[in-house]
């Protein structure tokens, strides 16, 4: 490889795709993984997410598209051959086998001897932790105990690529916390690369280096937590990710800088002019994504709403209201007067702070 060239994906997907008899789980994805990272597959049930972990983990046939690992194809290659691992949402521990006997258990089918076997074992139950619990059996434990034996049994076998299918899921909200910690710790000291699935946005925001927001098959964006976060590709991404206030309206101006874009949009609230994805057109239908923090009471504010309802959230609270007749909105009230139900005020936001979204991801 020249020196400056962009390092090799690890794992690359082409033109995905995966049907189930007339139903399209998958419907012609490109991504691709690098070397030592964490990516998180995110989005509602039905997306097709778990579908492509499945296809990268084997236990799926691809129905067309390529995928590559260091870049050979996993076409004809049977799962127990893939330098692949996965940790299964069940966990799915042997009840019967001791904790150090289910993570060597993969270990007893290859040719190492019994010591060098003790010894991958003990590294593996170190690295998560549970060495002194070696003898314990899966009931004795809590359910993150577990959870970090069935990781230590996916990395003691040093993969390639770890696949983690909703591995959290089966947690309370305190130990999700705790194992969000462990698993983003574990991914830097192995130095391999994790692909996880989940449909919570905030585990996503957690753990990842890359996210890929899915919706019905296809990807909506991928990118950086922050660039998902602050610069949502369409309306759907900007309302899944963080519920952004969506505004419809049509783009009137367009200017494309040498590193941004720019545009104005008419809405029902008025008109703007703010940062926007690449590609709007003139007269094209468009949204725009306001965050709920970034709306905020002013004397001399863009717009009237009327509160509907007051949420107390903590350190904060978030007001629903109404504007220009139906249109839904929320704010978020950290101090000041908190408005009764049915008051009226005015709103303003920084356009710096706001975002032109397209309405839909483009077909693949």
């Amino acid at each position: 490889m020249k020196e400056g060239a962009p390092a090799r994906p690890l794992l690359e997907a082409v033109a995905l795709h995966k049907s189930y008899d007339a139903f399209s789980a998958v419907r012609g994805v490109n991504f691709s993984i690098a070397p030592n990272s964490y990516v998180t597959l995110l989005g509602p049930s039905g997306c097709g997410k778990t579908s492509i972990l499945r296809m990268i983990g084997g236990f799926e046939t691809v129905s067309s598209g390529l995928l590559e690992l260091d870049g050979t194809s996993l076409a004809e290659v049977p799962a127990n051959r893939r330098p692949v691992n996965t940790v299964f949402q069940s966990y799915a521990l042997f009840p019967h086998l001791t904790v150090e006997d289910n993570v060597g258990f993969g270990l007893a089918y290859t040719r190492f001897d019994r010591a060098t076997i003790e010894r991958k074992v003990a590294d593996a139950l170190a690295m998560v932790e549970l060495g002194p619990l070696a003898r314990r059996r899966p009931r004795q434990l809590s359910g993150g105990q577990q959870q970090r034996v069935a990781l230590a049994r996916a990395i003691v076998n040093q993969p390639r690529l770890l696949l983690l299918d909703e591995p959290l899921s089966a947690l309370d909200r305190r130990m999700r916390k705790d194992m969000q910690i462990q698993l983003k710790d574990l991914q830097r000291r192995l130095g391999m690369a994790f692909l996880h699935v989940t449909h919570d946005q905030e585990e996503a925001f957690a753990l990842s280096d890359v996210i890929i927001v899915m919706n019905h098959g296809r990807i909506e964006q991928q990118g950086s937590p922050s660039d998902i976060y602050n610069r949502p590709a369409t309306a759907y991404v900007a309302d899944f990710i963080g519920g952004a206030n969506r505004v419809g309206g049509r783009i009137l101006e367009v200017a494309n800088g040498a590193d941004a874009v720019t545009a104005t949009i008419e809405t029902p609230l008025g008109r703007f002019t703010v940062p926007g994805v690449a590609g709007l057109k003139p007269g094209a239908a468009a949204t725009l994504c306001v965050r709920p923090e970034q709306l905020a009471p002013a004397a001399h504010g863009a717009f009237d709403v009327t509160v509907t309802h007051q949420v107390f959230r903590g350190a904060e609270w978030l007001i629903e209201a109404r504007a220009a007749g139906d249109l839904a909105l929320g704010f978020v009230l950290r101090d000041g007067t908190l408005p009764a139900v049915g008051a009226t005020v005015r709103l303003a936001f920084d356009p710096a702070h706001a975002w032109i979204a397209a309405d839909a991801a483009p077909e693949a």
